[in-house]
């Protein structure tokens, strides 16, 4: 039964990662070629209107945008203005839960960059989005999840 566990743990591992965007230069990859063709600044104006950004694809994976629905990661519904580490229902590390943070503009910017960084012990396992401005068209998007 043990080799089951950890192979079941491995298997969870690999899914995350890949589903994750892979390595830090895949997301870097990823960053520079799923700009829309239409420019940023119409998906800032109005991103309900638009959809989600191409840059969404990478959170939908662990993600969900409707409240109460926690897959690998929690709900995405009303992140901002939420304090990190309090969807219920999902097992958040103590390093998130305690992190004292409220997911603002700001701070969401600074974890989206480097989510290991902004909070060492998290269990996202994504490298950060490098581009600012595509950052800047998913803080738009997300402000819009009630």
């Amino acid at each position: 039964m043990k080799y089951r566990s950890r192979r079941a743990v491995a298997l969870a591992a690999l899914l995350m990662v890949s589903a994750c965007g892979g390595s830090p230069a895949d997301s870097a990859a990823e960053d520079e070629t799923s700009a829309p063709a239409s420019g940023s600044a119409a998906v800032a104006a109005a991103p309900e209107a638009a959809g989600p950004p191409a840059i969404f694809g990478q959170c939908r994976s662990c993600h969900a945008i409707e409240a109460g629905k926690n897959g690998v990661g929690p709900s995405l519904a009303g992140i901002v203005g939420r304090k990190a580490g309090s969807v219920a229902g999902y097992a958040y590390t103590p390093a998130n839960r305690d992190s004292g943070l409220t997911w603002d503009e700001a701070t969401l910017d600074e974890y989206l960059t480097a989510p290991a960084k902004k909070i060492p012990g998290t269990k996202m396992i994504y490298a950060g989005i490098t581009d600012a401005a595509k950052r800047q068209e998913l803080i738009a998007y997300l402000k819009t999840l009630k």
